[in-house]
């Protein structure tokens, strides 16, 4: 097994990420925050942060397998043949890749990926910036996680799992004192099994009046869904309910930065979410972060 490349690319500015090339020979120690040096046992899970290349690659793996395959995504073409079935973008080298496996040894049937401040500056920016205008964080990054690419195994999503995945990344957080969780949360536009935007037009307009985020943290969609055209003459049915991950995040105090962008290759609604521990439920802290 070859160990994880990390990046030697010298910092960059913020506006200037989306010109990079992809690093080349990445071959010097992690400058990230320190990921857990033993494996996290959840009930009869098996939870891991991806120490070695081939780790990753199985988190690849599975993203590729529910994205491409499941939701009909079009991600790039691997430049290696090799690596054909994997779903790998520009941030995947800077990031620590945490797995679910059903058993020590078994195949990963669930992954986040974390992007720490460190690795974001490394980088010039976080996925979220290519999304939306984030100029109203900045005064947040050196506290603030990127959690992306989230994703489990059709088999396995009754709940385990992602509670598993946030537990592990609860606990990250917190050894490492950082505070804030961002990320874009994905409506797919599809309703029972037709292409269709309304929907996620819909609960946009339903989210928005109960955890829409105060005005000095809110965010602008680079490519906006046309959410008001789209709910204009809405029959006055109830709106549709978000995406039970979606809905999981409202649980844990996460609230919505904006309206959504739309994603043309995922093909889906993109809405910015942040997350900070101190908002957590008292339940799901003694939950997800006993002894706190």
């Amino acid at each position: 097994m070859s160990e994880l490349p990390v990046p030697t690319l010298p910092l960059s500015p913020l506006r200037g990420f989306r010109t990079m090339r992809k690093p080349a020979a990445l071959l010097v120690p992690p400058v990230a925050l320190p990921t857990p040096a033993a494996p996290v046992k959840q009930g009869p899970l098996h939870v891991t942060w991806a120490c070695h290349q081939d780790e990753v690659r199985e988190a690849q793996r599975l993203r590729h397998h529910v994205f491409a395959d499941e939701m009909g995504a079009r991600l790039p073409v691997p430049a290696d043949p090799k690596l054909a079935g994997h779903d790998i973008d520009l941030f995947d080298a800077y990031c620590e890749h945490l797995l679910v496996r059903e058993f020590a040894g078994g195949p990963v049937v669930g992954t986040y990926r974390v992007l720490t401040p460190a690795q974001a500056r490394r980088v010039g920016g976080t996925y979220s910036d290519t999304e939306f205008d984030l100029v109203r964080l900045r005064g947040l990054r050196d506290r603030m996680v990127e959690l992306g690419r989230s994703c489990v195994h059709p088999e396995h999503r009754q709940g385990g799992v992602i509670l598993a995945l946030w537990g592990a990344l609860a606990q990250f957080m917190a050894r490492n004192r950082l505070d804030i969780m961002l990320g874009c949360a994905s409506i797919p536009m599809l309703h029972h099994g037709a292409p269709s935007a309304r929907t996620a037009a819909g609960i946009w307009h339903r989210l928005r009046e109960t955890h829409l985020a105060p005005v000095e943290l809110q965010v602008w969609p680079r490519l906006p869904l046309p959410v008001d055209a789209l709910h204009a003459g809405e029959p006055a049915d109830p709106l549709p309910e978000p995406p039970p991950l979606i809905q999981g995040y409202l649980r844990l105090g996460a609230k919505i930065l904006g309206a959504p962008a739309w994603d043309p290759d995922f093909n889906t609604a993109d809405l910015p979410m942040l997350m900070r521990l101190e908002d957590m439920p008292a339940r799901y802290r003694r939950h997800l972060l006993p002894g706190s």
